[in-house]
């Protein structure tokens, strides 16, 4: 063993120390720059809720889009077909031109997953199962990327968005205090955004408000409400001319009267798409539909280029941003519901705050008075090692961007105790060699090697566990995961590294004294 003075196991451990406290005080003193650790929802009070994804929708919404690309498909190729309609999930359309057969067939096999069944020159269109399960898995997917990117744009601080069960999601969102708050986010959060621009059947426009639904669905039609006025109806085509798919940006602006509106702007395909419609339909009306209500449905003058549009609908200025908001970040392909709502007021938050701390802290002081008085100074030093261990795990979450919940302070006591039971084996392996009549230097090197083992092997299978739990556990159940393995890993350094640098530091200074008893709370040789 080194013979005292500088070591690396001291360099080291200083390192830490400078790391732990050096991150960890944007932290501790809630500073205005530094990456710091948020509160969960149980610590700051919000909203947690449940949804459901009604993934039937997500098939309904890629038969659709399957029947709007064979549309543009026969438009764009001059390929005449008739009677195009959707009819449970199955497309049904006649080519008129058995020449045509072939390219037609050609385009239905880059569909993947698409069933073609042909009778003659009639064909039905099927999703098979298995693509039918991919898109229902595909939506759910989608959902939680969705609502995410909403969340973030909309300002919120660390919202939690993850699966739950198999078509479940669970939305955490920290910080929500007020009715409204709660209200907008959940607005937000179950708004489809679903955009299409579809076509008039101008034909039949004026019987709009005395067709039937069945009636319309038999002509290939739908009737949707006015945004403005539930009692005006709009008769369309089924079968959008675009979606929101094609949707590359939009934003709030305002238009002459200075009321609010959303420009919106469409990818390459959207715009060709758009450009070929409005050249061919100058003099008809296209309708303008955000989540099945036609917004406008002004007249074609002339051609459209340039792949853009606007949305008019009385909108205040904070639901236009709403609505841009939803439809940057993409249409969520099946619809969500509400299962399951609670909220977590900020004054009880504060008091799970309070009863942590008081537990932390008095776990915290328990410990190092028993180290001190068990141990001597040795105690002492095991008491720095754990002090730096708190600061080493406060200023690796804050790195990492944590979320500190409940369970997570739960794992914080925890690691105050776990953290010094390395430290305890430790000293316990130095009294046994200073039992035996080992002297100073060689009680402290077989010390540590001795209790090596049993520390690795106590704290590799508790990290096993974390990682586990972490794997498989949901938003709560992680948070303490996270905590307890940064927790595991400090300790490590801190107790094992670091008390070891210590010692060899001041290994002449404990021979000289020779008073065992003060170090290590034992007389040399006691039995």
């Amino acid at each position: 063993m080194n013979k005292g003075g500088l070591n690396y196991r001291l360099v080291i451990f200083f390192l830490a120390i400078v790391f732990g406290v050096g991150f960890s005080l944007p932290t501790l003193l809630q500073t205005q720059k530094g990456a710091k650790i948020s509160l969960g929802l149980d610590l700051q009070g919000g909203l947690h809720m449940l949804l459901g994804v009604k993934t039937d929708e997500a098939i309904k919404s890629k038969i659709k889009s399957i029947a709007s690309s064979v549309k543009f498909f026969t438009d764009d190729k001059d390929i005449i077909i008739d009677a195009l309609k959707i009819n449970n999930e199955t497309i049904t359309f006649t080519l008129l031109d058995k020449d045509e057969e072939k390219n037609l067939d050609t385009m239905l096999k880059k569909i993947e997953g698409l069933i073609v069944e042909k009778n003659e020159l009639s064909y039905g269109l099927t999703l098979s199962s298995l693509e039918q399960e991919s898109t229902k898995e595909y939506a759910i997917n989608q959902a939680v990327e969705t609502i995410r990117n909403r969340l973030d744009q909309f300002g919120l601080a660390e919202p939690n968005v993850a699966r739950s069960g198999v078509e479940n999601i669970l939305v955490e969102l920290p910080g929500i205090k007020t009715g409204d708050e709660e209200q907008r986010a959940r607005e937000l959060i179950a708004k489809a955004a679903h955009l299409q621009l579809m076509a008039v059947d101008e034909k039949r426009a004026d019987r709009a408000s005395s067709m039937s639904k069945a009636e319309a669905t038999s002509y290939g039609d739908v009737i949707l409400e006015d945004a403005r006025d539930t009692r005006t109806k709009h008769i369309l085509k089924e079968i959008p001319i675009l979606d929101g798919s094609m949707l590359t940006d939009a934003k709030v602006a305002f238009d002459q009267m200075n009321q609010p509106v959303i420009n919106f702007t469409l990818n390459s395909e959207g715009a060709k798409v758009f450009g070929d419609f409005t050249a061919k339909n100058v003099g008809n009306h296209l309708a303008i539909v955000l989540d099945e209500k036609v917004y406008s449905a002004p007249v074609i003058r002339e051609r459209i280029g340039g792949g853009s549009g606007q949305i008019s609908g009385g909108f205040s200025i904070q639901e236009a941003h709403d609505v841009a908001i939803a439809l940057r970040s993409g249409a969520l392909l099946a619809p969500v519901k509400l299962l399951e709502k609670r909220s977590v007021g900020p004054s009880l938050g504060a008091d799970s705050i309070q009863a942590s701390l008081i537990a932390l802290i008095s776990g915290f002081l328990l410990v190092v008075v028993f180290m001190v008085m068990y141990y001597g100074l040795a105690g002492i030093i095991s008491n720095i090692a754990l002090i730096v261990n708190i600061f080493i795990i406060i200023a690796v979450m804050a790195l990492f961007g944590a979320t500190l919940t409940l369970p997570g302070m739960a794992g914080l006591v925890l690691t105050v105790g776990m953290a010094v039971d390395a430290n305890v084996i430790i000293n316990e392996r130095i009294r046994e060699l200073f039992r035996v009549g080992s002297s100073v230097a060689k009680s402290i090197e077989d010390g540590y090697a001795n209790a090596m083992s049993a520390i690795l092997d106590a704290n590799i299978t508790t990290l096993i566990v974390a990682v586990i739990l972490y794997a498989y556990g949901t938003g709560p159940v992680k948070g303490f995961a996270v905590t307890m393995s940064i927790g595991i890993l400090a300790s490590m350094l801190t107790a094992i590294l670091g008390t070891h640098g210590i010692y060899q530091y001041l290994l002449p200074r404990i021979e000289k004294g020779a008073n065992i008893s003060l170090w290590f709370g034992m007389k040399k040789g006691a039995k």
